[in-house]
């Protein structure tokens, strides 16, 4: 048995994605002595994947190049992934007051928006298999920038909804492919810091921007919050173009030792060997150009660094062999993978509780006894950001150091189900859906209100980042699939959601409404014990009946 009681494979000489991450108190071995480790602190890790020996192999960027990627794919990602959604929420009222409309009927502009997003996740995965993440940012950054300028020209009903179209399809890439990026920019060691600032920036971002927008819709107007969003667009548009290049890359698959069920280390350290040998025998070589070995080559190759300018491709060739049909349905197909339906249920429906408190909030606090503005409305939403911005605080500082300190107990051994421990503090999801719902039936103070806001945004960005970092570690090789189909699942149950959740508040009252999302929401936490327990079986079990590979459905490219 595993420490903390995972339960054992017998199955598998190795089980894919259980890894030696610490030598520390594991027996350092030729073939892992012979492998990638980390720096400073980290020169026990075990880099995990390995990095080739490709100047442009994405894991061999430096440092301050991935800080500024990442900087700019999360600004993107605030933009449109985080501020679009709820860009209207706070004056739904005052904008169902001029287009002389009940307020579902401007909820469900929104909605419709995030249908399209949701219809446009399986053509964005399939694209960017087949020809990387790179040209679907800049575009679907373009459809954003568009669609800010036909909102902030239309003064009907039909074209606010028409902007709001065109909006949607900026959504869908920046709130999955941003995602599987993590895995193709950082270490295994790394990724639970840089999943928390994606999950703030999707979970708990959203709310800054209520504050904001709230004062503007009430002071300046609605319309000026497509005014002042277009420059923000046309910013990111830039800054993708210019510094974000393209991050999918085809490895050796001997280097993705997380992905095999072999993971010829003894192999690989050998490879890493005759490199270490060539590098010293060839001392009048170029700095920008490195030996390299695949899988398909005896003899190492040569491959220059990509200049600047090289790397403004919007295009830069081909990642995959698979027709567009086998793409598309990969993102259906990972849902036959029960670990990875698991992730996108949970995740997708916390979240989904989350955005329909945001359907309500003008409804329950802009009529009596509250009597608020839409400013006073946005206000509010400074105690989920609160809420969101200390659990990613709390789990972004705690989740990687607890995964190494596992792994050491564990003899060094890393298992990905160990980033299920995150999902402790989502129980505290449960707990704020029920008192916010009771108080808002109550009348209660919208300072205890917003509280219990937080409280249940705390829950949902731990839960969420946990089993997001646990899906990239587990089956990082359908890492973009399963954020493309979770995307999917999210803004579907969103645009679902707009049609009813107002109505239902309003005969029914927030209690019940809440109640129900609260007692969902301690069901769907109950089902991790399983996940944590019989993660490594199941793990097992999936690599030797591997549903994909029998329907010939690929998710990343062989070497």
């Amino acid at each position: 048995m595993v420490f903390l009681g995972i339960l054992e494979d017998h199955k598998l000489q190795h089980v894919p994605a259980t890894v030696i991450l610490s030598e520390v108190d594991h027996r350092r071995t030729e073939q892992t002595a012979g492998l990638k480790h980390g720096t400073g602190r980290d020169a026990d890790i075990i880099l995990i994947p390995q990095p080739s020996e490709d100047p442009n192999d994405p894991l061999n960027w430096s440092n301050a190049k991935k800080w500024i990627i990442i900087s700019i794919i999360s600004f993107g990602s605030m933009l449109y992934a985080s501020v679009l959604a709820p860009l209207l929420s706070p004056a739904l009222v005052v904008i169902a007051m001029e287009f002389q409309k009940d307020v579902g009927d401007i909820t469900v502009i929104s909605g419709y928006m995030l249908l399209v997003t949701a219809c446009s996740g399986p053509i964005v995965s399939a694209c960017s298999r087949k020809w990387g993440k790179r040209f679907l940012l800049i575009i679907s950054s373009i459809f954003g920038l568009v669609g800010t300028i036909v909102g902030s020209a239309t003064n009907t009903y039909e074209g606010l909804l028409a902007a709001r179209i065109i909006q949607g399809g900026s959504i869908s890439a920046f709130e999955s492919l941003v995602i599987s990026m993590i895995g193709d920019l950082f270490f295994v060691h790394q990724r639970g810091y840089f999943m928390t600032i994606i999950q703030f920036i999707l979970g708990a971002a959203s709310n800054f921007s209520a504050i904001v927008v709230g004062p503007i819709a009430t002071n300046l107007g609605w319309k000026y919050l497509f005014h002042i969003l277009i420059a923000f667009a046309a910013v990111e548009s830039i800054l993708l173009i210019l510094f974000v290049p393209e991050t999918s890359y085809n490895r050796d698959h001997r280097y993705d030792i997380d992905e095999l069920a072999n993971d010829r280390l003894s192999d690989l350290a050998a490879v890493e060997k005759r490199h270490a040998t060539a590098g010293s025998d060839s001392k009048h070589a170029s700095d920008d150009v490195i030996k390299v070995e695949t899988a398909t080559s005896a003899s190492p190759a040569f491959r220059p660094k990509k200049t600047f300018v090289q790397e403004l491709a919007v295009f830069t060739g081909t990642y995959s062999n698979d027709n567009l049909l086998q793409l598309f349905i990969a993102p259906f197909a990972v849902c036959t993978n029960l670990a990875v339906l698991w992730v996108v249920i949970v995740t997708g429906g916390l979240t989904a509780f989350f955005v329909a408190q945001s359907y309500d909030m003008a409804q329950i606090f802009m009529f009596p006894p509250y009597n608020l503005s839409a400013a006073g409305v946005g206000y509010l939403s400074l105690g989920p950001f609160l809420g969101g911005l200390l659990g990613s605080i709390f789990l972004g500082g705690t989740l990687d150091p607890l995964i190494k300190w596992c792994s050491k107990k564990n003899g060094g051994v890393y298992e990905p189900e160990y980033r299920l421990l995150g999902m402790i503090p989502g129980a505290l999801t449960g707990v704020g859906l029920f008192a916010f719902g009771y108080m808002c039936e109550q009348k209660m103070s919208y300072y205890a209100t917003a509280t219990m806001h937080g409280m249940d945004l705390f829950g949902i960005v731990c839960a969420n980042i946990a089993a997001s970092t646990y899906a990239i570690d587990a089956f990082r090789d359908m890492s973009s699939e399963i954020f493309i189909v979770n995307m999917l699942f999210k803004n579907l149950l969103f645009y679902g959601f707009s049609y009813f959740v107002n109505d239902w508040t309003f005969k029914a009252g927030p209690e019940t409404v809440f109640y129900v999302f609260g007692g969902i929401s301690f069901a769907m936490m109950a089902t991790t014990p399983v996940f944590f327990f019989w993660g490594k079986r199941y793990r097992s079990f999936w690599c030797r009946h591997n549903v994909l590979e029998k329907w010939g459905v690929r998710t990343h490219a062989e070497m």
